[in-house]
């Protein structure tokens, strides 16, 4: 029997225009190096070139339609998945039975089926000479950015502020005594041999040339009272030197100095080495230490010996002369003097302090020695004697107009800054009492009432938007004051407004009534969003402003007459906004009931459909609602909704062609609701596009990075510019961007409020102010003790891991607003062991180790220990965790590999195999995974129902 001879169709080559989808190149006709230059001009990313017949067939990224007599290389079109040189008719078609995927070429009159295999694929980057080229270091031709600014935090205020004059060294001695800290060291007094030198050359002065210092004349003294002098130390009473200008500060007696020797006074070097740094930590303060074997010692001493009654009356004199200060009146050297105490009863440490026999009726001293009842009871009397000599001081100076130093007397001295804040703002101090209650660190909410009555506005804000205390600070402003009230609300539903949150907007100015037309136009603004937010807003539209009906029934027509999955969420939203309105019986009721008849037939179209697992009592409470007799008549029994369809426990396989590449490289990618998306392309910009890939806007600001606005109506794009990044923002509902600033940003969250975007640079964390037209830090934890490596952020959670100079990994946990630290977990794994980080936005981490990669563990925020998840894979190089999935990224001789695991039971449900070594990423947002890589290939997969949705850019 004859073999069949290959078909020789009539035609040999297209002729005209056609739409080309690749171009066969011939060396032996063009030449090797013609035929290469050919293939590399019109090569583009994403393309493919495979060698076929001899020569080099370049099949491109998407149809283009070309002059045949002109075009650079044979046209081939394509027919059922087939790639023609030449137009064959339908018997020829028939004869040659051409495999979907393979070209056909016609040669010397004969027609040849060749399959594009990956085999056949060629490397046109080997065709490049790239020998005498070298990597240049990228330099910055102006100076850099400035570092991002923070505001200077108020201080609380000082002495001086509430016109006070300097403490006495003695008073600091004993307020340390009483908080349990090193002393101060007061002056020194002079050694043995410097007094006796000092009485030796003593020699009586002339009259006129004695030195008058601070008004005290200095008198010769005999030989006798020099040498007592000497011997005894001559000291001074507290408060003397007040009295007595000019009179030296005491020195120490010997017993005293002794007992100073014997407890070590925590004065030395032992106390320089546990002194801060003054980079204050976010971290709690360590808990006080206990007693140290001199602090028993020194107990020891002054309960069983001669040496407490001698300190006994060492303490009982400065406190007499404090309480002679104060019942004499002389309140402004008292106040230089007064001891600080605590609120409530006095601690342990502050009774010992204050060991004393009692209050000035009580002051006498036991001429025996005796224990510890006999010099140190009567600490807790001391301590509320003083605490009433303040409070009458207080009193007082309030009689008097002294306003300021009554406030100092009770922020100070009796530890009551609420009620400071409270006395100030009464008496008309409002900056005063601002500064009190931000550097106190009082409530949020009092803080910013606080900067509101001193109309300082900005601060009042910035403070509010970083702790979330607007809400509080409404509240205690309404009470007093309401039009400062209704001032600091409406900033607050504009902060809203501009981050994107146009409901919250609308709620929170909805009470200030001649502001309903501000409230319109957010509406409107959040409804041209879009989404499931938009629908929310258009039902609230309809019912805030009933007599935009007709705007409004337009919009929602063709919400409802929408038949897409994606746009399922936002018409269920919508119903479930109109049955609230209807049940009510709110402003619009009626209007919402003619729209209720269309929603939820939408609804059972979406329920029939699959689109939404709805409850069958819930829908017919619906359909009762609508008052639609016909619908009522005609609804079937519901049956229970089908079940969601995932992926088959033996796990599905997807493999992405080299040739299924677009003809933009996609560096990230987020998605929205409908079905859009957004995704950046490198240095040609952003771009939103449809569920099928057709471009709704594009962003011309370089994107390597999208930081996406949880709102969804505003992103950040970051691109690499050296050693700092470019950022720029997006507004998807108006379609435009413009660039913000270059700074440095080493890591940074993913998704954002539109308000406070949370990055880090080195050892820095901080909150940046994404609605400020230069770059600032509204909150910043700064100097963690190592380099940030992770960044997330949700709702209500802020997290972050470091590690440090020992390369330790520790994990920080912060509530939101506020920022407060809940929880520092350090991670049983060292940063060298790690080759892989991954930080969620509730807070989990992932890491992966170096040397096995076997091991996987995922923290939680609430235990530090791995769950028991094990991935016997040396080659891993990437594990991403999205809710109950988890997507692996492998690499493989060929190209890479991703698959998707449930996490509860660790079992693979797909793999997403990428041809070629492209950079492949993954990203879970909104229960959705987006894989795409640098050669321009994109899919969106709902593990949820199992399926998989290739997106080619257009």
């Amino acid at each position: 029997m004859r073999p069949a001879r290959s078909p020789r169709p009539r035609a040999h080559v297209h002729r005209g225009f056609v739409e080309a989808v690749a171009f066969w190149f011939d060396p032996a006709l063009l030449g090797e190096a013609e035929a290469r230059r050919r293939v590399l001009a019109a090569w583009t990313p994403g393309a493919a070139v495979y060698a076929l017949a001899g020569g080099f067939l370049l099949r491109l990224t998407a149809p283009c339609r070309v002059e045949c007599a002109a075009a650079p290389g044979l046209p081939l079109t394509q027919q059922d998945g087939v790639l023609l040189s030449a137009p064959l008719s339908s018997s020829e078609h028939e004869r040659l039975a051409p495999s979907s995927g393979s070209a056909v070429l016609v040669r010397a009159g004969t027609a040849q089926v060749h399959p594009l295999e990956p085999s056949r694929r060629v490397d046109v980057s080997a065709w490049l000479d790239v020998s005498g080229w070298g990597m240049v270091p990228v330099e910055s031709l102006g100076a850099l950015p400035p570092p991002v600014a923070t505001p200077v935090p108020v201080e609380a205020p000082t002495r001086a502020r509430f016109g006070v004059g300097a403490p006495a060294p003695e008073a600091e001695v004993m307020r340390a005594r009483l908080e349990g800290r090193p002393e101060p060291q007061l002056p020194r007094a002079p050694g043995l041999l410097e007094r006796l030198k000092a009485w030796w050359n003593k020699k009586p002065q002339r009259p006129g040339e004695a030195t008058v210092e601070a008004g005290t004349a200095a008198r010769a003294a005999g030989m006798m009272e020099k040498l007592r002098a000497w011997w005894r130390g001559t000291s001074q009473q507290p408060g003397q030197a007040a009295m007595e200008a000019g009179t030296a500060t005491r020195a120490p007696g010997l017993f005293e100095r002794l007992l100073a020797w014997w407890s070590g006074r925590e004065g030395g070097a032992s106390s320089e080495g546990r002194g801060t740094s003054g980079n204050a930590l976010p971290s709690p303060p360590p808990p006080p230490q206990g007693p140290g074997l001199f602090s028993r010692l020194a107990e020891w001493l002054a309960t069983s010996t001669p040496l407490g009654s001698l300190l006994g009356r060492r303490k009982a004199e400065y406190v007499r002369r404090l309480f002679d200060l104060f019942d004499e009146g002389n309140l402004q050297e008292a106040l230089r003097y007064a001891i600080p105490l605590d609120k409530g009863a006095p601690s342990e440490q502050v009774r010992v302090s204050l060991g004393l026999p009692g209050p000035r009726e009580q002051l006498a001293i036991q001429p025996r020695q005796g224990g510890a009842a006999s010099v140190f009871g009567g600490g807790a009397a001391v301590y509320e004697a003083l605490r009433e000599r303040y409070r009458e001081a207080f009193r007082k100076l309030e009689r008097e107009g002294r306003i300021e130093e009554a406030a100092f007397v009770l922020a100070e001295l009796l530890n009551e800054s609420a009620e400071a804040v409270s006395f100030l703002e009464r008496h008309g101090r409002f900056r005063l009492a601002a500064e009190l209650a931000e550097g106190r660190k009082l409530a949020p909410g009092l803080v910013v009432r606080q900067w509101m009555l001193a109309k300082d506005v900005a601060r009042a804000v910035d403070i509010a938007r970083h702790t979330g205390a607007f809400a509080d600070a409404v509240l205690r402003l309404e009470r007093s004051h309401p039009a400062e009230a209704r001032v600091l609300r409406l900033l607050w539903g504009e902060v809203l407004a501009q981050s994107g949150d146009y409901a919250r907007a609308v709620e929170v100015v909805w009470p200030v009534e001649d502001a309903r037309r501000l409230t319109l136009a957010w509406l409107e603004r959040g409804v041209e969003v879009g989404g499931v937010s938009g629908a929310r807003l258009l039902a609230r539209m309809l019912s805030a402003f009933p007599e935009r009906f007709d705007k409004v029934r337009t919009r929602a027509l063709a919400l409802l007459d929408g038949e897409d999955a994606e746009g399922a969420p936002a018409r269920q939203v919508f119903t479930e906004a109109l049955v609230r309105a209807v049940e009510h019986d709110k402003s619009g009721g009626d209007a919402g009931h003619v729209l209720l008849r269309s929603a939820v037939r939408a609804l059972l179209r979406d329920r029939a459909a699959g689109h939404l697992p709805l409850n069958p009592r819930e829908l017919e409470r619906m359909v009762q609602l609508t008052g639609d007799t016909v619908l009522r008549a005609d609804l079937p029994p519901l049956p229970p909704p089908p079940e969601r369809k995932g992926f088959s426990a033996e796990g599905a396989r997807h493999v992405f062609d080299a040739a299924e590449g677009g003809p933009w490289p996609i560096y990230d990618a987020v998605p929205l609701s409908g079905g859009r998306l957004l995704v950046a392309l490198g240095e040609a910009g952003a771009r939103l596009v449809t569920r099928e890939g057709r471009c709704v806007a594009h962003f011309d600001v370089p994107a390597f990075s999208l930081v996406l606005s949880m709102h969804e109506d505003r992103a950040l794009a970051l691109a690499p510019r050296g050693a700092v990044k470019r950022l720029s923002r997006l507004e998807l509902a108006q379609r435009r961007a413009e660039p913000w600033c270059d700074t440095r940003v080493d890591a940074f969250a993913r998704v954002y409020d539109g308000n406070l975007w949370f990055l880090a640079v080195e050892d820095t964390v901080m909150a940046v102010d994404a609605l400020a037209s230069e770059p600032r830090a509204l909150w910043r934890v700064p100097q963690l003790g190592g380099h940030v490596l992770e960044v997330a952020a949700g709702p209500s959670e802020l997290s972050f891991a470091t590690f440090n100079a020992s390369a330790e990994l520790e994990r920080w946990t912060y509530s939101l607003p506020g920022p407060t630290l809940r929880s520092r977990q350090a991670l049983p794994r060292a940063v060298e062991e790690l080759r892989y980080l991954s930080l969620r936005m509730d807070g989990e981490l992932v890491a992966l180790d170096q040397e096995e990669g076997q091991w996987l563990g995922a923290y939680n925020a609430s235990s530090s220990r791995p769950p028991a998840q094990v991935l016997p894979r040396k080659e891993l190089r990437g594990v991403v965790l999205g809710g109950l999935w988890m997507a692996t990224m492998e690499p493989m001789p060929e190209g890479e590999r991703v698959g998707l695991l449930e996490r509860t039971q660790g079992t693979a449900r797909a793999q997403f195999f990428f041809e070629e070594h492209w950079a492949v990423s993954v990203r879970f947002l909104n229960g959705e995974l987006l894989l795409f890589d640098t050669a321009g290939r994109l899919a969106r997969v709902d593990p949820a129902r199992g399926e998989v949705r290739r997106v080619v850019l257009r």
